[in-house]
């Protein structure tokens, strides 16, 4: 792979780790949980640091 080819994924995985981040950071203010699906289990990161594979909304 080419350095600018190179470059260019590592500037675009940077920019969406970001927007990720501030997605979550914005759910837990909304006292919203995260979904995540982790051994093809779907888990519930609730705002308060708990995790969970039962939401109950």
């Amino acid at each position: 792979m080419k350095n600018e080819t190179y470059k260019l994924f590592a500037d675009i995985e940077r920019i969406g780790n970001r927007a990720i981040k501030k997605a979550q950071e914005e759910n837990w203010r909304k006292g919203l949980p995260n979904v995540y699906e982790i051994g093809n289990k779907i888990v519930y990161a609730l705002p308060d640091g708990t995790f969970t594979t039962e939401y109950k909304f």
